[in-house]
C-alpha cells in the first residue's frame, strides 16, 4: 500500500459534512484511527493533534480522526474537546477495512475486536506516504508533525 495511490472514500462526519479524500487533492490528509470518543488515550490523542493543529494547518495538512463511533457521539466529543479538526463516522467499518485496522485485542482478558491506533499521511497526490500502526500516544503527534513538514 505505500507508496501507491490510495483508493477515494467518502464517509459523514462532524460539522455535517462528509470527507471525500479525492477533494483533498493537492493538501497532505492525515487520517488517525482510535478506537472511542471520550475514553483518556483518544482524548488525549485528540488534544495533541488539536494542540499541534495550527502547525499542521501551516503545513497544509488536513486532520481526520475515524472511530466506529456515531455521528452524535463525535459531534459531542468534538464540541468539549474543541477540537478544529472534523472525526469521521465508520459505523459499518468500511474506511477501517480499507486501511486494515480492525485487530482483536485484549480487552480485561477478553478478546474483542477493536480499532487499532493508527495513523497515515497521504500526500498532495493522493500517495500513501506513511503509516503508524499500534500507536502509543506519548509524543506521536509532534512525530506526525514532523514527518509532515518534510514533505
Amino acid at each position: 500500500m505505500l507508496d501507491t495511490k490510495f483508493p477515494d472514500f467518502s464517509l459523514p462526519a462532524t460539522s455535517s459534512t462528509t470527507f471525500n479524500l479525492a477533494a483533498q487533492a493537492g493538501k497532505i490528509v492525515i487520517i488517525y484511527f482510535y478506537p472511542k470518543d471520550s475514553t483518556p488515550g483518544c482524548t488525549t490523542q485528540g488534544q495533541n493533534f488539536r494542540d499541534l493543529f495550527e502547525q499542521f494547518s501551516a503545513a497544509n495538512a488536513v486532520v481526520l480522526g475515524i472511530s466506529r463511533d456515531s455521528l452524535k457521539s463525535h459531534e459531542n466529543f468534538k464540541a468539549k474537546q474543541e477540537f478544529p479538526f472534523e472525526l469521521g463516522s465508520d459505523t459499518d467499518e468500511a474506511i477501517c477495512n480499507l486501511f486494515a485496522v480492525m485487530k482483536m485485542k485484549n480487552m480485561y482478558g477478553k478478546q474483542v475486536r477493536g480499532v487499532e491506533r493508527s495513523t497515515f499521511i497521504i500526500d498532495r497526490e493522493g500517495v500513501l506516504r506513511r503509516e503508524w500502526r499500534g500507536v502509543k500516544v506519548p509524543g506521536h503527534v509532534q512525530e506526525v508533525l514532523d514527518y509532515v513538514k518534510t514533505l
